[in-house]
């Protein structure tokens, strides 16, 4: 069964928001996965990577999948009318409809997380609420045909769920292996709720500034 998946890419995004969920789907035998944005011209990660959309909004093939990353660019998306009208065109059409980390704001800000159960970043958390969203502490949410992951590296779970999803545990289990995902961190300070009060504080003063101009852009949004 050939399956064809779509994440975003634009400037700015979290690269690990977008590669870990690209390796899982690639990893899928008979999978298509491309890379869509405005036009074809590369475009820098926040950490630099570059990435040279495979589709645009026009060229973009029928998809099975969706995806929408995060990262500081989904702070200009989240006003931009022609990313928004693409992604509640594709939501009417795609079987899962999906984000990673702060790319459920785009969801949000395009109206599609209205009544539904849903998660992001944990310093994004509560801005769910503001777009109809009801908030879920977990990382990877499923409602229905939505399904949102928690912050950056939670990409690589959802993959493995979306593509349990669409073919099946065994099939998931089998990309797993192949990856060799098997996480065992060095430290215990993964969430807010596991670090200590101090790595907290440093990581807010960290994403402060993200955090300050989202504030201001939710506010006028919703």
């Amino acid at each position: 069964m050939s399956l064809s998946f779509g994440l975003l890419v634009f400037p700015q995004v979290q690269q690990l928001d977008l590669t870990g969920p690209y390796e899982v789907f690639a990893s899928v035998p008979d999978s298509a996965v491309h890379l869509i944005w405005k036009d074809g011209e590369p475009v820098r990660s926040a950490t630099g990577i570059p990435f040279v959309p495979t589709a645009t909004f026009d060229t973009c093939p029928p998809l099975d999948v969706l995806c929408i990353p995060g990262g500081a660019g989904v702070n200009p998306l989240m006003e931009d009318e022609e990313t928004l009208d693409f992604v509640r065109a594709r939501a009417k059409e795609v079987r899962y409809l999906t984000s990673v980390c702060t790319g459920a704001l785009v969801l949000g800000a395009a109206g599609l997380l209205q009544g539904r159960r849903a998660t992001t970043h944990w310093y994004a958390h509560d801005f769910l609420a503001r777009f109809g969203a009801v908030p879920v502490q977990d990382r990877v949410v499923r409602d229905g045909n939505l399904i949102t992951a928690g912050g950056v590296t939670s990409g690589i779970d959802f993959g493995l769920a979306v593509v349990a999803e669409l073919l099946g545990r065994e099939e998931a289990e089998t990309v797993q292996l192949a990856l060799e995902y098997a996480p065992a961190p060095p430290f215990g300070s993964g969430t807010p709720a596991e670090a200590p009060v101090a790595v907290v504080e440093r990581a807010k003063k960290r994403l402060g500034g993200s955090r300050a101009a989202r504030e201001a852009i939710v506010g006028r949004i919703t």
